[in-house]
């Protein structure tokens, strides 16, 4: 594990056992990151999923696994929020499977960060029509630059299903994207790197800072 992990580890048990400095200091390095997590899936609740994610970061005295990344456990502990989330904003009390079902299907809107061209606008538009399960993996991967091995630990998968739900995510995504060049087809040649467009979303987003 490296120093920064090391360091992030620290400073989670520091704020499990009463320092608000650690907490401010873990909230500066990360608040980005979840901005980036939950602002392309909801409108104006995100700055109150950031905050109960890192309320469940000390609630929950669940340790990280020998070796594992914080930064995994924190989007497994965002994840959840999220869920938790979607479920309880539903009038209907049947079980959502996050797997087949995507935003686009359960009306949410995101955040009015601004993408700087057309393009990256029907990207965004895109993930938000295939399975939760799906885009969450792809924003982590192009977004976060995790490793299968840390999707793995962020999605509580297997490293084997990690690497086979990256590439069913890709293979949804170049799907959606390849039926919206039909009506856009300046996008055309950004679907020939799907890789390099998909990174290009990142700082496209509005940075804010915590207050």
């Amino acid at each position: 594990m490296g120093s920064a992990e090391a360091g992030d580890l620290e400073l989670l048990e520091a704020w499990r056992a009463g320092n608000p400095e650690a907490g401010n200091a873990l909230l500066r390095r990360y608040f980005d990151s979840l901005y980036r997590f939950f602002a392309n899936k909801v409108d104006d609740e995100v700055d109150d999923l950031i905050q109960r994610t890192f309320l469940a970061l000390v609630r929950h005295k669940g340790s990280i696994r020998d070796g594992g990344s914080f930064r995994a456990y924190m989007f497994t502990v965002a994840r959840n929020e999220f869920y938790h989330h979607l479920r309880s904003r539903r009038r209907r009390r049947d079980p959502l499977d996050f797997g087949t079902v995507s935003l686009a299907d359960l009306g949410t809107s995101p955040s009015q960060f601004a993408a700087r061209r057309r393009d990256q606008e029907l990207l965004l538009n895109a993930l938000r029509s295939i399975p939760v399960d799906l885009q969450i993996a792809l924003e982590l991967h192009y977004w976060e630059g995790m490793t299968t091995a840390e999707l793995a630990a962020a999605l509580e998968i297997p490293h084997g299903t990690a690497k086979s739900t990256l590439r069913r995510a890709r293979e949804q995504l170049r799907r959606r994207l390849s039926s919206a060049a039909q009506a856009h087809p300046e996008i055309a040649a950004s679907l020939d790197d799907l890789d390099a467009w998909a990174r290009s979303i990142r700082d496209a987003k509005r940075r804010r800072e915590p207050t």
